[in-house]
This record gives C-alpha cells, structure tokens and sequence, in this order.
C-alpha cells in the first residue's frame, strides 16, 4: 500500500479471518496536502485511489502472517472513531514525521550495527518496492503484481525491470517444467 492508502484504510475494508489469506479492499487515500490546499481547510485531503476513477477499488489479498498482525493491532489499539485502522496517540491522522521517527526506531531495533548507516529500508516507502519485488522474484504473473500494487504493467516493467530480468534461470526451469509436463501428457502412461 501507499502511505497514502493505509492513512485511509478502514476496518469495513478489512476481510481479516482467523485462520488463512484475508483482503483489503483499498478505495481512496488520504495525501496529506496542507490545510490550505484542501476545500474542506483540513490538512489531509481525501482522494481516490492513485491513477483511479475516483469511486474505484482495488482489492489486495494479504498473508496470513499479515493478517494476524492486523487482528493483533486491533485487539491491541482498536480503530479509530471513523473506522480508521491507523491514527495518532489523539485520535488524527498519522503525520509522516510521527512515522517516520517511529520507523527509524524499528530500523536501529531490527537491523544489525552496521547495517542502520546503509540505505537499507531507509524509509517506509520501500517496503512497497520490496514487496513488489518479491512477488516477482517469486514468479508471480507481472500482471498480478501490477494488479496487486496498483501499477499498470508500463509502470511495473519501467521500475522493476531488473527484477524481471534477474530471473531468466528460474524463468527457464519453469518452461523447461512445463514442456516436460506436456511431453508426458502426450505420450501418455506407455504400456500397460
């Protein structure tokens, strides 16, 4: 998700079961913009979804190790008062400098010594690539990555081309699988 979009998730958009893959069905984001940029004299402005109709959605299937932590966030702190998942300690909306720091802090818990001066997730926004680089690197079609992260396939081969590229022997195995398993149907089970 865009920072954006999880700014704006709601538990209605929540399909979080108890055991199993869940679903977020994201339809708008809210880009803090400045008060005096919005008609409504707030600073977070609500918008759709990135490139979007305004009304449109995008459903996005999530792990269950991601679910799991959803529902552990939410027994924990609960939504917010409008449904929001994520808020401030006063109930607003989350500010990127709050997420920020707080990011940094699990960057210098998590991370080895020598690893918190790289740019290794230096900021929140490339977990979003990371993630969209695993799916690839783990065969997905790029047009269900492109779905899932809300890109077009342009965007996705554009900005991620070098992950696609990287997999040419794993690429190679699975069509070499898939010849195999066609010979075999072919030839049936031989003789009985």
């Amino acid at each position: 998700m865009r920072p954006a979009e999880v700014t704006d998730l709601h538990l209605k958009d929540c399909t979080l079961p108890a055991e199993g893959w869940g679903e977020l069905l994201l339809s708008g984001s809210k880009p803090r913009v400045g008060s005096g940029r919005t008609d409504t004299g707030e600073s977070f402005d609500t918008r759709g979804l990135k490139k979007r109709a305004r009304k449109a959605t995008r459903p996005v299937p999530i792990p269950p190790v991601l679910v799991a932590m959803l529902r552990e966030h939410l027994k924990k702190y609960g939504a917010a008062k409008d449904g929001r998942l994520f808020r401030a300690s006063r109930g607003g909306h989350v500010l990127s400098k709050e997420y920020g720091e707080i990011w940094q802090a699990a960057r210098h818990a998590v991370l080895e010594e020598w690893e918190v001066p790289t740019p290794l997730a230096g900021y929140p926004y490339l977990l979003r690539a990371a993630c969209v680089s695993l799916w690839l690197a783990s065969g997905v079609a790029p047009a269900e990555v492109a779905r899932r992260a809300g890109h077009s396939i342009a965007v996705l081969f554009r900005f991620y081309a070098r992950v696609i590229h990287g997999s040419q022997s794993s690429t190679n195995a699975q069509i070499e699988r898939a010849l195999n398993a066609a010979d075999d149907q072919v030839e049936g089970p031989g003789p009985a």
